[in-house]
C-alpha cells in the first residue's frame, strides 16, 4: 500500500463508535451558535491544513474552497476526532516546538460542530482573505536547481539509492534562508536529499552531470575520502516535510563559492518504466546571519541489530558535541517499516540525563520539528536516540517478520537516525568537526540492539 492510500485510509475509516456517536455543539448563553465555514472553519483550515491540501501538493484533496471542503465533512470529523489529521506525533510533555501541528480543543469542536450541523457555507463577507501560496513552491524562490536530465526508473524491482551531480558552481557565497525541494515524479521518488558539494571535493569528482550514480558503485566512489563527503544538507523531502525555513534563530545555511549540489535519491519501481527530474527552490539574504544553520544525519545506529518476530526491540544510538558554542535547533527521526517510536536524550558533561523529544513513527509522514528556543549543548554533550521496532506478525507493515533485520537503505531493511540541525559560529568552516561518533556508535555488531544496557556499560567505563 502507498503512503498515499494509507492517509486516505487514515482519514475515511471511522474512529470506533464512541467517536462515530460523539456530537459537539457550541453555546452563547442558551442560545445555540451555527457554525459556518466562511466565518469558522475556512480560519481553521487556512492556519493548519491548507499548506499541504491543495492543488499540486501532498494532500489528497484540496481544503481551499467551500465546494472542495463540503464533501469531506464527516470525514475531517472523523480524522480530527482521532487525531489522525493533522498528522502530529510529538508527545506535548517533552519539549517545546515551533510548529506544533497539533489542533486545540477548540478548533477540533468548531471542525466537528460544523459537520454536525449539516456544514452551512455561511455568509460569503464572512470569509477570510485566501492563503497566497507560490505555485508549486512553498516560498517565492530566489534559484531553482533542475536535473539537467531526466532519470530513467525501472519498472519494477530493487532501485539502489541515486547520487545525482548538478554543477551549479554559485558564483559567490551564498546565505541560504530556505530551500523546498520537489520531486519530479512524486508517484517514484520516496524521499530525496539536496547536499552540498563544496569548492574542491573530490566526492563523485569523475561523474557525468545528470547521470545517476547506484550509491554502492565503486565509479561513483573514485578518488573519495572519508574527509570528503558533502559538506551539508541544504534540502529534504519526505512525505508531508515542506519547504524548510532556516532562519528562526537569526540564522542560515551556508554554501561557498564554487560549490555544486548532489541530489541523493531513494526512488521504488511503480510498475512501469517511468522517469524523474527534481528541483530544488532556494532563498537567499544578503544580511550574514548571527549563525550558521548546520544539518546532519545525527545519531545513527549502524551496528543495529532486530531479531526475527521481534516486539518491541529497543536500538541506541549516540553521537557527541565535542566544542563550545552549539545550540540544538531541529529534529526529525528516521526509521522504516518497523519503527515504533523515538526518543532524544540528552547526557550533560557531568552526567545527568533528560528527554528533551518523544515521539511516535509514522513511516508514512517524516516530519520534524523545530525547537521553539534553541537548547545550548555544552562541549562534551551525548546525543542519545532511543528507538523501537515491532518486527513481529504484529506488525502489518512488516516485511519479513521470519528475518534478522540490519542497517541498510531499503525500506525491508532498517535505519536508526534522527536528522538533526545545529546553530553554530559563521566563521566555522567545517561544522560537522564539531561532532563525533562515540559510546554505543562505536560498538561492534552483534547481540540485539544496542540497547540501553549497552549504553549504560560504556558510560560506565568512561
Amino acid at each position: 500500500m502507498s503512503w498515499k492510500s494509507v492517509v486516505l485510509v487514515g482519514v475515511l475509516v471511522g474512529a470506533g463508535a464512541t467517536i462515530a456517536s460523539m456530537r459537539v455543539t457550541a453555546q452563547e448563553g442558551n442560545a445555540t451558535t451555527v457554525v459556518t465555514f466562511n466565518r469558522d472553519v475556512l480560519p481553521v483550515l487556512q492556519k493548519n491544513c491548507q499548506t499541504c491540501h491543495r492543488p499540486g501538493e501532498i494532500g489528497p484533496m484540496s481544503l481551499l474552497s467551500y465546494q472542495g471542503v463540503r464533501p469531506w465533512a464527516k470525514a475531517i470529523k472523523t480524522a480530527v476526532l482521532s487525531r489522525k489529521m493533522p498528522p502530529s506525533f510529538v508527545d506535548p510533555a517533552y519539549g517545546h516546538f515551533r510548529d506544533d501541528r497539533r489542533l486545540s480543543d477548540a478548533d477540533i469542536k468548531t471542525l466537528v460542530t460544523w459537520a454536525d450541523g449539516s456544514a452551512p457555507e455561511g455568509d460569503a463577507k464572512d470569509k477570510p482573505e485566501p492563503v497566497k501560496f507560490v505555485d508549486g513552491w512553498g516560498f517565492e524562490p530566489d534559484m531553482i536547481i533542475e536535473m539537467p536530465m531526466d532519470v530513467p526508473l525501472q519498472a519494477t524491482g530493487t532501485i539502489n539509492y541515486q547520487n545525482i551531480l548538478v554543477k551549479v558552481n554559485f558564483p559567490e557565497d551564498r546565505w541560504v534562508v530556505a530551500a523546498d525541494l520537489r520531486p519530479g515524479n512524486r508517484e517514484a521518488v520516496h524521499h530525496m536529499r539536496a547536499n552540498v558539494r563544496p569548492p574542491g571535493s573530490t566526492f563523485m569528482k569523475n561523474a557525468v552531470p545528470g547521470v545517476a550514480y547506484d550509491t554502492a558503485d565503486p565509479t561513483m566512489r573514485a578518488g573519495r575520502g572519508p574527509a570528503e563527503e558533502p559538506a551539508d544538507l541544504l534540502g529534504k523531502y519526505n512525505p508531508g516535510l515542506g519547504a524548510q525555513d532556516f532562519s528562526l534563530y537569526e540564522s542560515a545555511k551556508f554554501v561557498p563559492k564554487g560549490s555544486d549540489i548532489i541530489f541523493n535519491m531513494h526512488y521504488t519501481a511503480i510498475g512501469k518504466e517511468t522517469t524523474d527530474r527534481s528541483r530544488l527552490a532556494l532563498k537567499f539574504t544578503k544580511v550574514p546571519p548571527k549563525f550558521r544553520y548546520f544539518s546532519n544525519s545525527g545519531p545513527q545506529a549502524f551496528n543495529l541489530v532486530i531479531p526475527a518476530g521481534a516486539r518491541n526491540q529497543e536500538i541506541v544510538s549516540e553521537l557527541s558535541v565535542v566544542a563550545d558554542n552549539v545550540q540544538l535547533a531541529y529534529i526529525q527521526p528516521h526509521m522504516h517499516l518497523r519503527g515504533k517510536d523515538y526518543e532524544i536524550r540528552l547526557i550533560s558533561p557531568s552526567g545527568e540525563s533528560k528527554t528533551i523529544f518523544k515521539s511516535t513513527w509514522d513511516f508514512n509522514w517524516q516530519l520534524g520539528v523545530d525547537l521553539e528556543e534553541p537548547l545550548p549543548l555544552p562541549k562534551g554533550t551525548r546525543i542519545i536516540g532511543v528507538a523501537h521496532y515491532d518486527n513481529s506478525t504484529e506488525n502489518r507493515y512488516n516485511p519479513d517478520p521470519t528475518k534478522v533485520v540490519f542497517w541498510g537503505p531499503q525500506n525491508w531493511d532498517e535505519m536508526q537516525n534522527c536528522f538533526l540541525s545545529f546553530l553554530v559560529d559563521p566563521k566555522i568552516k567545517d561544522p560537522s568537526k564539531l561532532f563525533a561518533e562515540t559510546g554505543v556508535a562505536k560498538l561492534p555488531k552483534g547481540a540485539p540492539g544496542p540497547t540501553l544496557d549497552a549504553l549504560r556499560a560504556t558510560l560506565a567505563t568512561n
